[in-house]
């Protein structure tokens, strides 16, 4: 474990998957290190780019792996993005996410005739070409792009899968549009939760298995970014980023020996 003195550190922030839990498994040790920060009395709350998943699925496995974590800690990708269409008045959008995840943006609606939006997250193995080039069309005719995330790549048990950002890229290029990026590594993403704790961003730590979303993203919203050495972690890919985290752990199990709290 590399340390580092972090006493400034008066809020921790976490990535979920890869980080507490792989699959239907908890990571050893994650549950004793909520409990331990409970008992603290450290603020924290839980981050996530997950878009497979509605609010109410998620919440259903945090509670089945046993993870005691409250529903009003956790900021996932697409409640911000409601969030930011409700701001927008009624928009029209054109919805590219999984029948789980629909229901949570049934408010808007949803169409493929000259939408204002085209909404981007994870449908699995859903891509397929003659759904890219709809969106490409409704894009160079007017539509802007949201994307829930723009994550290079995901963990499961039996590996890395190929993640969204190869097509939102994708559609960026052919458009010359940008995406607004909802989700990590926008530096708003991170500026949100941390004014949720009620703690400057300077003062919050990002701990997560993503070394170019979950740490370097915190460190470029001026936060310090744990890396974790579970999920989606691979040596490799941390050299080739060029993303130097502040510390780098075996697991979170460890993150308690990092932190300034006496009565850990």
């Amino acid at each position: 474990m590399v340390k580092k003195d972090f006493s400034h550190i008066k809020g921790v922030m976490f990535d979920l998957d890869g980080v507490f839990y792989i699959g239907d498994s908890t990571i050893e040790g994650s549950l004793e290190t909520i409990e331990r920060l409970r008992k603290s009395g450290l603020p924290f709350r839980f981050t996530t780019n997950t878009t497979t998943k509605s609010r109410a699925t998620l919440l259903t496995k945090l509670n089945r792996l046993g993870l005691p974590i409250k529903a009003n800690e956790v900021f996932s990708a697409p409640e911000v993005a409601i969030r930011y269409l409700r701001k927008q008045g009624s928009p029209s959008c054109f919805l590219c996410l999984n029948d789980d995840l629909m229901q949570d943006f049934s408010e808007f609606t949803h169409t493929d005739q000259s939408p204002d939006f085209v909404v981007i997250g994870d449908i699995n193995d859903g891509w397929h070409y003659d759904l890219l080039n709809k969106m490409f069309r409704m894009i160079i005719g007017g539509a802007e792009i949201i994307a829930l995330h723009k994550g290079r790549y995901w963990h499961e048990p039996d590996g890395l899968y190929l993640d969204i950002g190869a097509f939102v890229a994708g559609l960026e290029y052919t458009t010359s549009k940008q995406a607004m990026i909802i989700g990590k590594p926008s530096a708003a993403f991170f500026h949100l939760v941390a004014e949720d704790m009620g703690i400057p961003p300077q003062q919050v730590m990002m701990v997560g298995d993503d070394v170019v979303s979950d740490v370097g993203g915190a460190q470029k919203a001026g936060l310090s970014g744990v890396l974790v050495k579970t999920g989606k972690y691979r040596d490799e890919l941390v050299q080739k980023s060029g993303v130097t985290p502040d510390a780098v752990i075996d697991s979170v199990a460890s993150l308690p020996d990092l932190l300034p709290i006496e009565n850990l």
